[in-house]
């Protein structure tokens, strides 16, 4: 077997195994539980449904890497086929993927290719996922479409969030946190009467696929480091001022992720024992801001000082506004941008300013970052 054909045959085998993975995954979504539940796990004919979800998911991300794909060729810059990453583990609840990717085989000398190239995905991604989320509101089933996935929620009536929330155990319920255009469909497409209870909007497929959808393109539109929205805040403003402020950006951004992570008030405790795994926690979070930082200086001292700098703050606040909290899940996140995707943008040869075109999609782009972006993305109760 020749080496393209091996390639397409692993291209094609990631792309089934995405297709199964985010299918099982939206099954799990829409009715609440898991395949390998052995009491109440759920079967084939829940697995189909799951393509309402997996269907629309897989079309945005596809449109998505097929956008960085044809700009690429219209560049005569060689890149593959979309490598899918399934992601399912039969137990708890994922997206159902971690995404795709497409490999870049050619060294891209010029700011205007690079911009082109990186904002062609998001932009063509974000139109589908619009298209997606307006359906799934306009098309919602009837309220009493909840008792089909729980019907011990029908004694109650359509009156069950005043009831069936008290007794739940912590953090069992999942609450999607609103972006400003999740929220827009809410208030001003969906039909109030329609609109699902906000603790059960995770069962509604089509609400799901486009909020993931919005919550993907997000990330990717992050103006850090190798992210398309790095790739078009460097073609907009430079080298020079781009390794001025990617740093910041990152720092920022992991001073929000981490505020109320580990406050003073845990370590005010009676039991030595508590305080000790206090301390080793507040250790392993220094260690990871540590290395997170480690790719904006090459002095080990610099990002030290950096993380113990964020920390610091991070306990000021809390301790004078305790009830101030950021989102802890993107710090994973910002440990993997920081230490593998890298904080600066490769320099470019060709160092032109973009047109006037090219500048105001590119702050069109960043706006549409600043839409899809839910400071917090999961709440739980």
């Amino acid at each position: 077997m020749n080496p393209p054909t091996r390639t397409y045959l692993i291209q094609a085998s990631l792309f089934v195994l995405t297709l199964i993975s985010t299918t099982a995954a939206g099954a799990e979504w829409m009715y609440g539980r898991s395949f390998l539940d052995p009491k109440h796990g759920i079967g084939w004919p829940e697995f189909w449904d799951g393509l309402h979800y997996s269907i629309p998911f897989l079309a945005i991300l596809t449109v998505h890497e097929f956008g960085h794909f044809f700009m690429a060729r219209y560049h005569h810059v060689r890149v593959t086929l979309p490598y899918y990453i399934p992601m399912w583990f039969g137990f708890g609840q994922t997206l159902g993927t971690l995404g795709a990717f497409i490999r870049i085989q050619d060294f891209i000398n010029s700011r205007k290719k690079f911009f082109d190239i990186g904002i062609a995905g998001p932009l063509a991604g974000f139109v589908l996922a619009l298209i997606v989320l307006w359906y799934g509101f306009t098309h919602l089933p009837p309220p009493e479409h909840i008792f089909s996935i729980h019907p011990e929620y029908q004694k109650y009536g359509l009156a069950f969030g005043q009831y069936v929330y008290k007794n739940l155990p912590p953090e069992s319920a999942i609450q999607l946190g609103d972006n400003l255009l999740f929220w827009f469909f809410k208030t001003y497409v969906a039909d109030p009467a329609r609109l699902p209870h906000p603790y059960e909007m995770i069962h509604y497929p089509y609400l799901m696929a486009g909020y993931f959808a919005l919550f993907f393109t997000s990330l990717n539109l992050i103006p850090i480091g190798q992210l398309d929205g790095g790739h078009v805040l460097y073609s907009l403003i430079g080298r020079r001022a781009f390794r001025m402020i990617a740093p910041v950006l990152l720092v920022g951004f992991a001073f929000y992720a981490g505020l109320g992570f580990i406050k003073p008030s845990d370590f005010i405790v009676a039991n030595d024992g508590v305080f000790t795994n206090e301390l080793g926690y507040l250790v392993l979070y220094v260690i990871g801001l540590f290395v997170s930082f480690q790719s904006i200086s090459e002095n080990r001292m610099t990002a030290l000082t950096l993380a113990l700098s964020v920390v610091a703050g991070q306990f000021l606040i809390s301790f004078f506004f305790p009830a101030v909290e950021g989102y802890p899940g993107f710090l994973l996140f910002i440990l993997i941008l920081g230490r593998f995707l890298g904080v600066y943008h490769p320099d470019t040869e060709d160092d032109q300013p973009l047109g006037a075109g090219r500048v105001v999609l590119g702050w069109l782009a960043l706006l549409i970052f600043v839409l899809c972006f839910s400071p917090k993305p999961f709440v739980f109760s």
